[in-house]
């Protein structure tokens, strides 16, 4: 219920209000020093009208940070590849659900994200607490459980539109709390993460 309300605010922005908020999220973004000092980073390509994340690859690329994106498996876990710039994307339909974006190259296997200094995540919401309220098919809190798994601990933030940082989201146990929220008006740090 509460991710459908989320998801049908985004379905109002306009092209333009999802394009203006992609620049502006992407130059607070590049202004985390988690994000200066990275080697590598694990993101994602935004779809339809979530966060834009486009501006944001291009410009980790071209300060000389390797990117890492998803690929949807079919048990919903995720593998990882290179982003080599737009050209290198493939749309792929997963089954019913809508159109993905993949890097078309080598697949590095699904603990490649182990050896990444921050990751990007998507989400609908964050609360006070940096508890993040995810699309609901359980990918990234697999992502997140092997990292916990590897004890490794890279930065964890979620790129969100103002509106979606709130007071409280509900939990589950395996949940993790992020670092920080970008969003297109600044960064929200959480405590302890």
């Amino acid at each position: 219920m509460l991710r459908r309300e989320f998801v049908t605010v985004r379905n109002r922005l306009t092209a333009d209000d999802v394009r203006e908020a992609a620049v502006a999220l992407s130059q607070r973004a590049l202004e985390l020093p988690e994000l200066a000092h990275a080697r590598t980073v694990a993101a994602y390509v935004s779809v339809g009208s979530e966060p834009g994340t486009p501006v944001l690859l291009d410009a980790l690329r071209a300060r000389g940070i390797d990117v890492l994106l998803p690929v949807l498996l079919p048990d919903n876990d995720l593998d990882w590849g290179y982003y080599d710039g737009e050209g290198s994307l493939a749309r792929v339909r997963h089954g019913g659900k809508m159109a993905l974006l993949e890097p078309s190259g080598e697949r590095l296997g699904p603990d490649a994200v182990s050896g990444v200094d921050v990751v990007l995540l998507p989400g609908l919401a964050v609360d006070g607490r940096g508890m993040r309220l995810g699309r609901g098919g359980g990918s990234y809190d697999r992502v997140l459980a092997r990292l916990e798994r590897a004890g490794v601990h890279p930065a964890l933030v979620v790129l969100l539109y103002d509106s979606e940082v709130v007071e409280h989201v509900p939990t589950e146990e395996h949940d993790r709390p992020v670092r920080a929220v970008v969003t297109p008006s600044g960064v929200r740090r959480f405590t302890g993460n």
